[in-house]
């Protein structure tokens, strides 16, 4: 990628703390040893997404997909590392309360899973469509907002007509097309998509996947795209992000992955794609459960569960290292090769 990718991320990291309370300082005090839980829910992840490009991002349930994209979108701050957004580091934009923080806090949106948790069931489509833009002076309180909020609904495939409508009052597929039309509504360039199409049928699935890429098209969208259905990723992203337990283990163009997984753990995902051709194989799942994020296991964080585990994958962490053109893989077994 010769020119400067849209979004980078360096070393970026974010914990989340349960502080003592009060009952368990008293018991400290009387020796009790009480410690605080830190969850590592995104641990030192490195990766970028271009101008114009669908970059999937894949893992187990509690793998920290989710919270690196509220970093991403600026609903979470991250613990360490940097965030940048066109070369300039996020942090230092969103301190600031100039044009350009309002360009990033404009320009970056997400759309989250549950379409019906998402949205207010005190307020009609009309409001929750405009009322971003109206705020930001994107468009004017009256008729040019009716006519604003018209098109934006047109555009995701939903009649206007429904504008004076309540969330309750419309299926799942057309909540998230709501939830898809608020976020346009501001204009942003970059999307975070967090499993936008999981709680939808698979025919509702298709329609939505479709209506994504036709936006794409006309609008020249972004993505980050997050799902654990690789069915999906596969069918959207021009990369691939995998991640496990909190970090990057591979990255690579989708064809690539898909064709010549490198680290065990996407093979072991892939493994578990099904196939036309594969009717007559006998499916298992990947060995144990994923460890807790509250104390994740040294080395390597697939080690627990990988048949190819080493010694040294029990104590020293893989680096990412090139594997191809375009990839990078987090595997000692690639030292040996």
């Amino acid at each position: 990628m010769t020119a400067a990718p849209l979004l980078r991320l360096e070393d970026v990291s974010k914990r989340f703390v349960k502080h003592l309370d009060f009952a368990e300082k008293i018991a400290n005090r009387l020796g009790a040893h009480i410690r605080e839980q830190v969850v590592h829910a995104v641990d030192h992840v490195s990766f970028d997404v271009g101008q114009g490009e669908v970059v999937g991002l894949v893992g187990e349930s509690g793998c920290g997909k989710s919270t690196l994209g509220r970093v991403v979108a600026g609903i979470h701050p991250q613990s360490d590392g940097h965030v940048y957004y066109r070369d300039r580091d996020v942090a230092a934009v969103r301190a600031g309360e100039g044009a350009e923080a309002k360009r990033y806090a404009l320009g970056v949106q997400m759309i989250f899973q549950d379409p019906f948790a998402s949205l207010n069931p005190r307020l009609r489509v009309r409001d929750i469509v405009g009322e971003a833009p109206r705020v930001h002076g994107l468009v004017d309180e009256g008729s040019s907002l009716d006519d604003y909020v018209d098109d934006v609904m047109r555009r995701v495939g939903l009649d206007p007509a429904f504008k004076r409508r309540y969330p309750h009052q419309f299926s799942g597929g057309q909540r998230q097309r709501i939830g898809i039309a608020r976020a346009l509504a501001v204009k942003p360039e970059f999307l975070v998509c967090d499993e936008a199409v999981a709680a939808l049928d698979v025919s509702i699935q298709a329609q939505v996947l479709n209506l994504f890429m036709d936006l794409r098209a006309d609008l020249d969208l972004t993505y980050l795209f997050i799902s654990h259905d690789l069915s999906v990723v596969e069918h959207l992203s021009d990369r691939v992000v995998i991640m496990y337990l909190g970090r990057v283990v591979e990255i690579a163009p989708t064809p690539d992955l898909f064709a010549a997984p490198n680290h065990p753990y996407t093979q072991a995902l892939l493994e578990q794609v099904p196939r036309i051709d594969g009717r007559k194989k006998a499916f298992t799942p990947i060995k144990g459960e994923i460890p807790s994020p509250l104390d994740p296991p040294p080395g390597c964080h697939f080690h627990p569960r990988c048949p190819h585990a080493m010694d040294r994958c029990r104590v020293e962490r893989p680096a990412s290292k090139p594997v191809g053109a375009g990839r990078l893989s987090a595997c000692h077994l690639n030292d040996t090769a």
